[in-house]
């Protein structure tokens, strides 16, 4: 383990199990995908030298992203950060990390629908340009854009933000395993994106995230690593 690996574990206050474990669609192969939150100390960021808005390990499939990129991340509704956050899978949850966890409502808006289009229409893109140059996507990836656009409607008709999918598990998997004919998967694509755009106008989240509660958020984190080291 290097001395980042252990600088950034002595800072880590959120760390989650993410990806199939946390979405109900694991296998006996599946990966275990981990992602965190650290908060470094303020005199971390006063030199001209910065330190790194993420971290990757040691574990395999590990991630953490440092407090302040996640706040930002956040607001603009990232489904990564999202999922992070709101994950039943929690492997370590300082004070501070339970802070985060409560301030959760304060990221989520309306801004859902841009930010998880964006992302669909991006992967669908990739999706046809492999069907385009060898005759088949990467099937996982599909299945992971249907299973973003479900939770990015239901959220958006709810609230609430859910991870597992649920009774959609079986055929999800036939996706990921290019059992569903491709026009089925369009067309199913395309009920889960007008089901979303028409939650737009009559969806219980702000227009707006709380942007506000979260930088005085931040800003205490920040002040009261200062009082700490002082």
């Amino acid at each position: 383990m290097s001395l980042t690996d252990r600088y950034v574990d002595a800072h880590t206050i959120l760390q989650v199990v993410v990806g199939s474990r946390a979405f109900g669609l694991a296998t006996a192969a599946s990966d275990t995908d981990r992602r965190g939150v650290y908060a470094l100390p303020a005199a971390a960021f006063w030199p001209l030298t910065k330190p790194p808005q993420h971290h990757e390990g040691p574990l395999p499939e590990q991630l953490r992203w440092e407090v302040e990129r996640v706040c930002v991340l956040g607001l603009a509704a990232n489904p990564n950060v999202l999922e992070v956050l709101h994950s039943p899978l929690v492997e370590t949850c300082t004070p501070l990390g339970g802070e985060l966890r409560e301030l959760t409502p304060a990221f989520l808006s309306r801004r859902v629908v841009d930010t998880y289009l964006r992302y669909a229409q991006a992967q669908f893109g990739k999706a046809e340009r492999g069907i385009a140059r060898s005759g088949s996507p990467v099937w996982r990836h599909v299945m992971h854009l249907i299973r973003l656009l479900t939770a990015g409607g239901h959220l958006m008709r709810t609230g609430e933000l859910v991870l597992d999918v649920g009774a959609d598990r079986d055929r999800l998997l036939a996706v990921k395993a290019g059992d569903l004919p491709w026009a089925e998967v369009v067309a199913w694509r395309d009920r889960l994106v007008d089901r979303l755009v028409s939650s737009l106008d009559h969806s219980p989240l702000p227009a707006e995230p709380d942007t506000d509660r979260v930088e005085r958020w931040l800003v205490s984190v920040r002040r009261r690593s200062v009082a700490v080291s002082g």
